[in-house]
């Protein structure tokens, strides 16, 4: 008995990428700075660490994230009496969209050679998405700012316009729908976060995480040049150990790398392979 399989053999159609970490906001510092503050404002101390978990996720279940988090449970309860019920989160949330939506033109310049590596694509006739933890609020904030700087993608899904948010792949099908891109294995997710990786691996699309920009690495261009050369080569080893684990194809420090990795996995279609 035989069986027959259809191999997709075409070129990449297109790229979908992350906002902060990715394309733009070097080390991902928007929503950390909104959450500590946001925090703070309710009694209760976090660490940079531990703003940090959950990035990429939609922020009201980044928010679920962090208060999840036994240290911060603790810390809750005792600022609180009790620990954090959805009534809690909800307000925290409703909170901290203004907060996140003040401060996050002032994190939209786009990360050093995003916009030399989309206009590489773009020349290759490869389609620019993108899907985002932001609330579609948020990015109406962002967008301006960001276009006003060079980067505008042809697309962007945020997860409150889809069923449910990071991991699951909606976003990215929504991306496919509306750029007109199929099959999935055309397809190249982009980002610096577990769950991106998680994203894209659940919608069929290759995955490509960055190690050097984003919020693993939580560090500004300026602090990850002060490092020694040991010291850097021992921090991306580390965030690139993580995002291998979650299943990444291709882990590199920065954008400006994709299109060579694009290149790459053409020629791995060519050949028949599949993510």
């Amino acid at each position: 008995m035989f069986t027959y399989q259809r191999t997709y053999r075409g070129p990449v159609q297109a790229v979908i990428l992350d906002w902060a970490g990715t394309t733009v906001d070097f080390g991902s510092f928007a929503p950390t700075a909104v959450f500590l503050r946001l925090f703070e404002t309710q009694g209760v101390s976090i660490t940079a660490e531990e703003a940090r978990s959950g990035m990429g996720l939609m922020k009201k279940d980044h928010l679920r994230t962090i208060l999840a988090r036994p240290s911060v449970a603790q810390a809750w309860k005792a600022a609180h009496g009790a620990f954090a019920t959805e009534l809690d989160i909800d307000y925290l949330f409703e909170n901290f969209v203004p907060m996140q939506i003040d401060v996050l033109k002032e994190y939209a310049e786009p990360i050093p050679g995003c916009l030399d590596a989309i206009e590489q694509l773009r020349d290759d006739s490869i389609k620019i998405g993108s899907t985002t933890g932001y609330i579609r609020a948020m990015m109406d904030a962002l967008m301006p700012v960001a276009k006003e700087k060079g980067y505008e993608p042809d697309w962007i899904v945020c997860p409150d316009e889809v069923p449910a948010g990071r991991p699951a792949p909606w976003m990215i099908y929504q991306n496919m729908i509306h750029l007109n891109v199929f099959p999935a294995e055309a397809v190249v997710k982009v980002g610096d976060t577990i769950v991106d990786i998680e994203e894209g691996l659940n919608a069929g699309a290759w995955t490509v995480g960055l190690a050097q920009t984003g919020n693993l690495m939580g560090m500004s261009a300026e602090a990850f040049d002060d490092l020694s050369d040991v010291e850097e080569d021992l921090a991306l080893a580390r965030v690139e150990d993580q995002l291998y684990r979650a299943g990444a194809h291709f882990v590199i420090d920065g954008i400006w790398d994709l299109p060579d990795v694009v290149s790459d996995i053409e020629f791995r279609l060519e050949r028949g392979e599949k993510p």
